[in-house]
């Protein structure tokens, strides 16, 4: 009884002084930690985290990260980590003006401008040597077939559902995938392509060209309006030999 040491009683120990008030080493709880000293002591200058959430502690408080400067502020109202106080955030709640805002420096939530659009084509950015346009094809309408001889094309699926199909030769279109909501497509300079919606709602999509491929500022509110568009310009240049829908 008088061991200094007070040896463990078998097989439990929570009855001896290692686990006393007394010890001055107020050792763990058995077998559980969530009412020891190191965790509930307020004077605890390292204010250990308690048990056993973190949420509390020190380094989560306003007081620990306030210190800093605000230019890297973690987790500030629900933002996302390392927004500046002085950057203008976009309005997410309101609606895009949807307009060709080439060549200036630009920033929109692609997603929302392209299931905003109804037209059929609408350029949303035309600089040197990009050009962005947001499509909407009605339920069983199409691209319609058409290939463009210098540009590469980039189309991204935002909503709905649909068929493309590609090939060099316009009669043999031996490449076919479906495409649904954040499917990409890649068609290169030279090939033959067009997308059918097969779906139940309007095919949004956007697309994007290198270099640009239509007038900067265009709007053709349905397929029959890019239709006499192109027919238009192949007036105006009989050395076009491609008929583009996109």
């Amino acid at each position: 009884m008088h061991n200094e040491y007070y040896g463990y009683n078998l097989p439990y120990y929570p009855n001896t002084p290692m686990y006393s008030l007394n010890n001055m080493y107020r050792s763990y709880n058995y077998p559980y930690y969530p009412d020891m000293l190191m965790y509930n002591n307020p004077n605890n200058i390292y204010r250990g985290y308690p048990h056993p959430y973190y949420i509390n502690t020190a380094a989560y408080s306003p007081e620990f990260y306030n210190q800093f400067s605000d230019q890297y502020v973690p987790f500030t109202n629900g933002r996302d980590a390392y927004f500046r106080s002085d950057i203008q955030e976009p309005e997410d709640n309101n609606l895009i003006n949807l307009m060709d805002y080439g060549p200036e420096p630009f920033v929109v939530n692609i997603d929302e401008a392209t299931k905003q659009n109804s037209n059929f084509r609408t350029a949303l950015w035309t600089g040197t040597h990009l050009q962005v346009t947001l499509m909407s094809i009605e339920v069983g309408g199409e691209i319609g077939l058409e290939m463009h001889p210098d540009t590469d094309q980039f189309i991204r699926v935002e909503d709905g559902m649909g068929v493309v199909r590609m090939g060099n030769d316009q009669n043999n279109l031996d490449f076919e995938r479906r495409i649904r909501d954040d499917f990409a497509v890649m068609v290169p300079a030279g090939t033959w392509h067009n997308i059918v919606n097969t779906g139940s709602k309007p095919l949004k999509v956007y697309s994007i060209y290198a270099p640009p491929h239509h007038p900067q500022g265009t709007v053709h509110r349905t397929k029959a309006d890019a239709e006499a568009a192109e027919t238009e310009s192949s007036n105006v240049n009989n050395t076009r030999n491609t008929r583009s829908y996109w």
